[in-house]
């Protein structure tokens, strides 16, 4: 699997482009539809996935949905993932698990060194303390890819949960 990142939009927000021979998922095209489009042409565009609703996550929805004839978050046959429910930052956050890459696309829910703002309508301290919670099961080895900045490994953002809230 390939991942690439695409940072757009005024805040910067990571697009993620996740390859698997010649089929491809969108994740997060916030904006810059254009800048985004460039890395498809040689792929078969197969789903779109959001993490969550927030404008700088969702600029460029509408226009991929209309040009692939898909609707976001719907089951795509072609990759093995699991969707796992992870609000704190919104009440739709999710994040995204390929078991056998061990990757996770957490979107604003957890950053490198940080979680996602819970101030924001649909924010929720109590939801984010459970989704921590439930992140923390998963295997230490794991590659988290954020909504925004860089990378980062589960093993060193479990070390810090305990001080994120």
């Amino acid at each position: 699997m390939k991942i690439i990142c695409i940072p757009v939009g005024n805040l910067q927000a990571n697009c993620y482009i996740v390859i698997d021979k010649q089929n491809a998922i969108i994740i997060d095209p916030g904006d810059d539809h254009e800048k985004i489009e460039n890395y498809l042409k040689d792929y078969n565009v197969v789903g779109i996935f959001l993490t969550h609703n927030h404008f700088d996550h969702t600029g460029a929805l509408s226009y991929f949905e209309k040009k692939y004839n898909l609707k976001h978050n719907d089951e795509i046959k072609e990759f093995d993932y699991e969707i796992i429910n992870t609000p704190g930052h919104s009440k739709d956050s999710i994040t995204i698990y390929f078991p056998k890459e061990k990757v996770m696309f957490s979107g604003d829910f957890l950053f490198k060194g940080t979680i996602g703002r819970m101030d924001l309508p649909g924010g929720n301290k109590e939801d984010m303390k459970k989704s921590l919670s439930l992140i923390e099961t998963y295997p230490n080895n794991i590659e988290i890819y954020p909504g925004h900045g860089s990378s980062t490994v589960l093993e060193i953002e479990k070390k810090r949960f305990g001080s994120y809230l």
